[in-house]
């Protein structure tokens, strides 16, 4: 059986069938890499070869393979408070200035946060854990995080809400007293149930619209350093249009997305603002 590594033909099959299904752009030198992990699913499903693999997974038969596919091929480390100076900024500057809106009759008192390639949650949950901490000020809002991911796996891990301490090294040790419990036996943390139910999670492809309601303020970081441009401009819009007038796109370091942001106002290098005045979200996404 041909098992051992993808044949240059082949790599180039899959690579543009992952562009094609993800918008993740896959390195011409890895395919040592891809052949390793397109073989667990080989083995998993008893397929001859990589051929009729193929030819599964890109039949109608091959639907829910698909999910399975896309779970081995992308790349889903996390940390609670990763870049902690934009939560931070979220927890103080952005709940003050959304409390001083609803005081002035501007906004309403609902939020609703969104995790855009939340993985398995650490960073929605970190989110929540920001507007936790302000509840005594936000008591009698609405509060809603959500979390988007295309691996339906990472998304099982996130509802399951337990993580190992290395996930954890970022959160002080009041917050772990506040909205985690120890299982010290298996030295694992679980998010408590007050945190929790202020998350939602489910299954998007940022490739395509998002179907979440529109939000206040949406993270998308460490995602996209794996897409090419034309991707990313596509992701990007639909961010764009997900997000209320008024409201926030928080980006990482290395999204390599600023060319796209055009059509919003730059609050810091990191932090972007949508226009609050009327325009159409089906615009397109304008150049800087």
């Amino acid at each position: 059986m041909g098992l051992d590594r993808l044949t240059s033909e082949q790599f180039e099959l899959f690579r543009q069938f992952i562009y094609q299904s993800s918008g993740i752009h896959v390195d011409e030198r890895k395919v040592t890499l891809l052949s390793n992990r397109i073989r667990g699913r080989l083995r998993a499903g008893e397929f001859e070869d990589f051929d009729s693999y193929y030819r599964f997974l890109t039949s109608p038969a091959g639907g829910n393979e698909l999910a399975e596919f896309l779970n081995v091929i992308t790349t889903n480390e996390t940390f609670f408070f990763r870049n902690s100076k934009q939560l931070d900024w979220l927890a103080s500057d952005w709940v003050d200035q959304q409390l001083a809106l609803h005081r002035a009759g501007k906004r309403d008192d609902q939020l609703h946060i969104l995790s855009a390639g939340c993985a398995s949650g650490a960073e929605a949950y970190s989110i929540a854990i920001c507007l936790a901490e302000n509840l005594y000020r936000l008591r009698d809002w609405s509060l809603k995080v959500t979390g988007v991911d295309i691996s339906e796996e990472m998304l099982q891990v996130a509802r399951e809400a337990v993580f190992r301490p290395r996930v954890m090294e970022g959160v002080s040790d009041r917050q772990r007293k506040r909205f985690f419990l120890h299982q010290r036996q298996e030295d694992l943390w679980k998010v408590r149930p007050s945190i929790q139910e202020m998350v939602r999670f489910s299954r998007h492809n940022l490739m395509e619209p998002l179907k979440v309601g529109r939000c206040d303020c949406i993270f998308i970081r460490n995602v996209l350093i794996y897409f090419d441009s034309a991707s990313k401009q596509t992701v990007v819009k639909h961010l764009i249009q997900a997000l209320k007038p008024g409201g926030y796109l928080v980006v990482g370091p290395s999204e390599g997305i600023y060319e796209f942001l055009g059509s919003l106002e730059r609050v810091t290098p990191l932090v972007y603002q949508k226009p609050n005045r009327n325009q159409s979200d089906t615009e397109a996404v304008k150049d800087e």
